[in-house]
């Protein structure tokens, strides 16, 4: 089969990405609580380059996304254009999620969207686990790769954080926590807000906002972290 390009369907990307796909993999992915049920198989390390080769195409994402395919879906996440993708699509594919994986491999889309703090707003409020975990891989992503947006913006959204700390079920938990570690480290201005809330969390007597206290506090008061940001304006 000839490498992919920009002229592939969705049937050549899904026939590639069966080439690729292995039942070692499959495994190695479970291990790490991936959904393998409709999986090939295939990493990242393959998924990304396969993305900037085939380029953004809407029509063909959503395609890719009727598939069900794992890699298929975080494919289309990948390649989906965020200027025509609706919010009524963003909501019918998170409505889909069903593998952390897939919900981190698509939030980048969503928060490229001119809409990202309605979903942000709206996904948290949804008490579906990925879909909840959809809003805080978002502001975990948007604060790492929306360099233009005000720190204003992510201060905002501390309380939001405060409040979903004691959802205790696993994928979100951990999505709660990222987003707090990674807003903390955007910036020198937020990084003293965000450290106090890990903080209080660490002090809370509910188990999950101790935990995404306590894992917090640990790393934005880690040395590399706090040099980095002494160097920021």
């Amino acid at each position: 089969m000839q490498p992919p390009s920009p002229d592939w369907t969705a049937e050549d990307i899904v026939g590639y990405l069966k080439s690729l796909g292995s039942e070692e993999n499959r495994a190695g992915m479970a291990r790490f609580g991936i959904a393998t049920t409709s999986a090939f198989g295939v990493g990242h390390t393959h998924l990304n380059p396969i993305a900037r080769k085939v380029k953004i195409d809407q029509r063909r994402a959503e395609e890719l996304w009727r598939t069900g395919y794992r890699e298929a879906r975080i494919l289309a996440g990948l390649t989906g254009d965020p200027r025509t993708i609706t919010m009524e699509q963003c909501r019918l594919w998170a409505g889909d999620f069903d593998s952390w994986d897939v919900v981190d491999g698509v939030s980048g889309l969503f928060v490229d969207t001119p809409f990202w703090r309605d979903l942000v707003e709206e996904f948290a409020r949804d008490e579906r686990e990925f879909v909840r975990r959809t809003a805080f891989a978002m502001l975990a992503y948007a604060a790492v790769h929306l360099k233009k947006e005000p720190d204003a913006t992510f201060a905002g959204y501390l309380p939001l954080i405060e409040r979903h700390a004691t959802d205790g079920r696993n994928f979100v938990k951990k999505a709660v926590n990222w987003a707090l570690r990674q807003i903390g480290k955007r910036s020198k201005k937020l990084h003293g807000p965000a450290l106090a809330l890990a903080r209080e969390l660490s002090a809370s007597d509910d188990k999950a906002a101790r935990w995404t206290g306590k894992d917090a506090v640990k790393e934005l008061t880690d040395a590399k972290v706090l040099q980095r940001l002494a160097l920021k304006r």
